[in-house]
Parts: structure tokens; sequence; C-alpha cells
């Protein structure tokens, strides 16, 4: 079936309206968690031989993540999407106010390959919840993932309600450039570029969870063993795949080597003295991916790591200190198991730095001042900040997540992932018991009156 013919059969079903009722939203969640436990081993396989992801990271990260979003949505989607009254102003009444929220319609949502299941399947929770029909496009780089999406979502919806659709980048282009009533993309800024702009002649809203290479920052203040161990896990999470995993670590000079050696230290302690054969650490997605990878690795002094294998594709958890900041493993988002080290003397001369990248998807800093973490956040850009951990922030529902300028625009998880998939339609009812005839013509007051009004009733 090609784009064309299945918008319109999806555009036909959502002119019916019975995904518009909440009992009809809840039901189709209910029916999305049971066929997630159904597949639920035949998703963990795909993702072992996709990314070689380790079980329990697997589940936790993937699809328990997806179950979580789902809980979470029907324990609130009443709340949500309850139409809400607003002020009315004195001078239209006797009148009320109220925002109804509203599907879009027929939505598309293109996952990535990084987390191939949850961030195909967590907008679609979101937009099922909203009351949308969905095309999912999952990533072909994550081949038995994507097959595994197609089969559970055909096997448990009607196909003019919900799909997906399999296939390369021409595939992707050839849906971009669909009249759908909203587009979310998750993936490169590049490709996000690209889908801004098929989406602009038919006017589709777009929402774009990026990238860009999230700073993580280091105070000599800091709990030095905290920040070791709580970087390690960010950062070498799904072998470094991760949108918002530090991409670079700034560390005041003073602390460097303590740190690097607790660093080191906790990386033998997470992945044994040889991280290949580690049960908890995964591999590249691509071989073109970890040649990328490897090409950073003459770019700097590797203080440890650096062994790759290409029959395995693996990369060792890898750090890097020495890199000179026009090097392109300081320029280009890692997106690896690479992690450049690089020291700092004062704070704002930092901070000035910062400011003069791109704006990243995460700002990353430990430090036990809350001063200073008052310092960053008033003076320093980015889609989310964490302090004291990393990742972490992406967890909770009720914290939106999304990007800013580069690394991306607009949010979701929780209710900020029902908001991406709504329209807020304004509602206003007037009454026709009163009928004041100042509002018509000819005009019957003077300015100076008009302007006295203005001043009393309609700014409030």
């Amino acid at each position: 079936m090609t784009a064309v013919s299945w918008l319109k059969q999806a555009q036909a079903f959502r002119d019916k309206g019975a995904a518009r009722s909440l009992t009809y939203r809840r039901a189709q969640l209910e029916i999305l968690a049971g066929a997630i436990e159904i597949f639920e081993g035949d998703i963990l396989d795909a993702l072992r031989l996709d990314l070689g992801k380790p079980v329990i990271e697997a589940y936790a990260s993937e699809i328990g993540f997806v179950l979580a979003d789902i809980r979470y949505t029907l324990k609130h989607l009443d709340d949500w999407a309850r139409p809400q009254r607003r002020d009315t102003p004195l001078w239209l009444k006797p009148a009320s106010s109220h925002v109804h929220p509203e599907p879009y319609g027929v939505v598309l949502i293109i996952g990535p390959w990084n987390y191939p299941f949850a961030l195909s399947l967590s907008p679609l929770v979101s937009a099922l919840a909203a009351g949308n029909g969905v095309c999912v496009k999952p990533s072909e780089y994550a081949p038995h993932v994507s097959s595994v999406i197609t089969r559970l979502l055909r096997a448990h919806f009607q196909p003019d309600y919900i799909t997906a659709v399999e296939g390369d980048a021409t595939r992707a282009q050839e849906l971009v450039c669909q009249p759908f009533d909203k587009i979310f993309f998750t993936g490169s800024t590049a490709v996000g570029r690209r889908v801004l702009a098929a989406a602009a002649p038919n006017l589709t809203p777009v929402t774009l969870e990026l990238g860009g290479k999230s700073p993580c920052i280091i105070c000599a203040d800091a709990d030095l063993r905290i920040a070791a161990r709580r970087i390690t896990l960010g950062k070498f999470l799904n072998a470094g795949q991760t949108c918002v995993a530090p991409d670079h670590v700034w560390i005041q000079a003073e602390v460097l080597k303590p740190w690097l050696e607790l660093f080191t230290r906790t990386l033998r302690e997470f992945y044994g003295p040889d991280p290949q054969q580690s049960p908890d650490y995964g591999r590249i997605v691509t071989l073109q991916h970890l040649h990328r990878l490897t090409a950073y690795l003459g770019q700097g002094r590797i203080a440890c790591g650096g062994q790759s294998d290409e029959s395995d594709r693996y990369l060792a958890p890898t750090v890097m200190t020495d890199v000179p900041l026009a090097a392109p493993v300081m320029q280009e988002e890692v997106f690896g198991p690479i992690l450049p080290v690089l020291p700092f003397e004062k704070l704002d001369d930092l901070i000035a730095h910062l400011r003069s990248r791109p704006r990243p998807l995460a700002l990353y800093a430990f430090t036990g001042e809350r001063t200073t973490r008052a310092h960053l956040l008033a003076n320093t850009v980015s889609g989310g900040v964490c302090f004291n951990d990393t990742v972490s922030h992406i967890l909770g529902r009720a914290l939106p997540f999304g990007g800013i300028g580069e690394s991306g625009m607009g949010t979701y998880h929780g209710k900020a992932g029902f908001d991406t998939f709504t329209h807020y339609r304004s509602v206003l009812t007037r009454s026709s018991s009163f009928d004041p005839g100042l509002a018509y013509p000819p005009s019957r007051i003077s300015l100076a009156t008009l302007k006295r009004f203005q001043r009393l009733f309609m700014s409030n």
C-alpha cells in the first residue's frame, strides 16, 4: 500500500470520529500494553541482534520505559482530556470560555535506531492518548526491531487506525511529503532539517527530537566518586549511543588526575577487565558507525580503552585527553563510547565557550554549591539540565523532554507528549439575552471614552 492510499484510508477513519472517544483511547492503550507483553521475547531478541543490548538494559530502557508511559498516561488521561475553563472578559459577559483538547488527526512518527523500540512507541503512546491515527516509520538501521514493531502493530490494530511502514530513507522521504496533520521525528539534526523542509509545503506542524554535544561539567567541589559512577553509567549506556549521553567532560584542572583514576577504576568495576566479554555492554549499530567512531581515536591521547573489533561491531569504553577543540571529535556529536575529557580553570571562561556553541540537548554539572548551579542556569541554554547526575532527567514523566535550537523543537513525555499531539481549540459561548447597542455602528462614544473603557475592561 502506498503512503497516499493509506493516508486516505486513515483520514476516512479519522473523520468517523471513533478515536476521539476517551473509552476508545483507553482501550487502544491497554491493547498496546498487552501486545508489548506478548512480543516481549521477540523485542528483546531484536534489540540484541541490532544493538547487542543486554537483557536488563534492553528491558529497562525500551520495553519497561514504554509500559511505564502507558501506565502513567492511563492514570492521568481523564484530566488531560477534560475541557478547561478560562476567564471571559467582563465586556463580553454573559459568556463562557473554554479550551477543548482535540486530536490533530492523522500523525506520522519517525523513530531512530539507537532506542528503536522506545523512541518509536513512546511517541505512539502520546499520539493515541490524544486521539490520533498514527503511521509509525521505524528505523531501517535497526531492521530486526523494525520488523517486530511492524508485526506487533499489524497483529493488534486495524490498519486504517495504526500502521507501520518499513523501508529506507527514500520511504521516509515519501512519507514526510504527505499532508499528515502532524509529524514527530527523532534523529539527527541534519535529517531533522530535511524533515522540516519537506513538511513546509503542507504547513504540517513538526516536533523534532534531535541531538547535540551535551557537555558535562565537574567542579572541584563535586563528589568525584559519584561523578565517576554516574557519568560512566550515562555515557556508556547503549555503548554511548544515547542522544542525551554526556558527549564530553569539562573538569576543573586541579581534580583532573584524581578523577581520571576514579573513572578508569569505575569502568573496570562496571564492565570488567575486558568489556567485550561483559554481559552489560552493548555494540555499535553498524560497521559504518564503528568506522566513524574509530576515526576519532587519533585526535587525542587515549587514556583508556580504544580497542575495537569489526567482526563484533565492538568499541571499548574509551577516554581521551589532550584533545584540540578544533578536532572533529570536539566539533561533531560523538554518539558512541568515546569520552573526551578537557580541563578548565575558571567557570565563567567555560560558560563563555559553551555559549559560543550550538545549544545542546542536555547540560550536566556536578557541584555541591547552590550558587554555582544558579549561575549555570542563569548563563547557559540547553534543552534540559541535570545536576549531579546524567540522563536521569528524562525518566520522570512530569518533566517535558526536548531540545532547543539545533537540538530540537517541541517536547514530549507525560502531559507534554499529550500536548504535542493535541490541538487546543478555543471556544467562546455568548448569551443572546444581552446585546448592548454601543457595540455596533454608528459610533456613539468618543475616542477618549473608548480609551478609558479599554484601560478599565479589556486588560482583564
